[in-house]
C-alpha cells in the first residue's frame, strides 16, 4: 500500500470522518482527528478494538479541543507486524508509540484518554515520556487479572489453566484455528454481549468496526502474542509513580474488570476523581457516551488556557 504523510488522508472515510496515517518506524499508523482548538486530547482505545470505538466521543470532544483517536500498532487500520521479528506488543512499545504520536503529530503535550488495556497503554506513556502527558483519563482499566503477580489469587482452575490455554495457543496451527473460532461475527457478537450491560449498544456498525481489522494479514499472530504477554506493568506499578493527575471512570456492570477491585486504585495519590456508572459495562464511551461525554468535556476545560 502507498505510504502517506502524517498530515495525508485516505481516500476512505471511517463513520463520517477522513482517516490519515502517519508513519511511525516504518510503520503506517492510521488515526482520525477533529477540533481546531484548546487542548489536545489523544482517544486510545483498548485489545482488539480501534479508532472506531470512540466514534461517538470524537465529535463531543471536538467542541471544546483538539481530539485525536489513535489505532495501536497491530490493531485497527495500523500495521501488523509480525511478533519477534521486529517489534513486540508490549505496553513499552505502545508507550513509546503515543508519545513519539504526541511529539510528531499533535505536536505538544497532549490529555490521554484511554479504555481497557488502552488505560495501560497512556500510564505507561505518562510515566516513561513526562514530558508528553498533562494528564490522564483511564475507563475500566484493565487489572490484568491474568499477569504473572496476579495469578496467585484466582480461582484454581484459572491459575492452572491460563499458562496451559497460553502454551497450547502458541502452537502455530492451534492458536491460527482459535483466532479463527473467535473472529467470527456471531461470536464477537457473543463475547460483546457478556462485555456490555446495555445490550442495544452491541449493534451491526459495532461488530463490523470490530472484525474489519481482523481479517488483515498479522492480526491472528498479534492476538496470540498479547495472549500469551503475562508480563509487564500492573496498573497499580504505574499509578503508583504515575507524573500526572488521573480520572478514572468505571462502569459497575463490568463482568472482565470488577469495581471493587478497581476502586483500589483511587488510594493512589495522582488519581484525584474515581467516578463509577451505572448500568454499564467494560466500555461506558461506547454504551453511554451521554453519561462519559460531559465527564470528559469537563475534566478536558480544566486544562484549557
Amino acid at each position: 500500500m502507498t505510504l502517506l504523510s502524517a498530515n495525508a488522508s485516505s481516500d476512505v472515510p471511517v463513520f463520517g470522518l477522513e482517516t490519515q496515517t502517519w508513519i511511525w518506524r516504518g510503520f503506517t499508523i492510521t488515526y482520525q482527528t477533529q477540533g481546531n482548538q484548546g487542548p489536545a486530547v489523544v482517544l486510545v482505545h483498548g485489545f482488539g478494538a480501534s479508532l472506531g470505538h470512540w466514534r461517538k466521543n470524537l465529535p463531543a470532544l471536538a467542541e471544546i479541543c483538539r481530539v485525536y483517536a489513535l489505532d495501536l500498532l497491530g490493531f485497527g487500520g495500523s500495521a501488523k507486524p509480525m511478533p519477534g521479528e521486529s517489534v513486540d506488543y508490549t505496553f513499552e512499545t505502545w508507550g513509546m508509540q503515543i508519545a513519539d504520536f504526541c511529539r510528531e503529530v499533535v505536536g505538544e503535550p497532549a490529555l490521554l484518554v484511554g479504555n481497557s488495556i488502552g488505560c495501560i497503554a497512556i500510564l505507561q506513556t505518562a510515566t516513561d515520556y513526562p514530558n508528553w502527558v498533562m494528564g490522564t483519563a483511564l475507563i475500566n482499566c484493565s487489572l490484568r487479572l491474568l499477569h504473572d503477580r496476579h495469578r496467585a489469587t484466582q480461582p484454581w482452575y484459572k491459575r492452572l489453566g491460563a499458562p496451559l490455554l497460553q502454551k497450547v495457543l502458541q502452537v502455530k496451527g492451534v492458536g491460527r484455528s482459535f483466532f479463527n473460532q473467535i473472529a467470527r461475527p456471531e461470536t464477537v457478537r457473543k463475547i460483546l454481549l457478556k462485555a456490555y450491560a446495555r445490550k442495544e449498544a452491541v449493534t451491526d456498525e459495532l461488530i463490523d468496526l470490530l472484525m474489519a481489522p481482523a481479517r488483515d494479514a498479522g492480526a491472528a499472530e498479534v492476538f496470540l502474542a498479547f495472549t500469551g504477554y503475562s508480563q509487564g506493568p500492573l496498573p497499580e506499578d504505574l499509578l503508583e509513580s504515575l507524573p500526572c493527575p488521573a480520572l478514572i471512570l468505571w462502569g459497575i456492570d463490568d463482568p472482565w474488570e470488577p469495581i471493587a477491585l478497581g476502586q483500589a486504585f483511587a488510594k493512589f495519590p495522582a488519581v484525584k476523581k474515581f467516578i463509577p456508572l451505572e448500568g454499564v459495562g467494560h466500555c461506558p464511551q461506547d454504551e453511554a457516551p451521554e453519561l462519559v461525554n460531559p465527564i470528559l468535556q469537563a475534566w478536558v476545560l480544566e486544562f484549557a488556557n
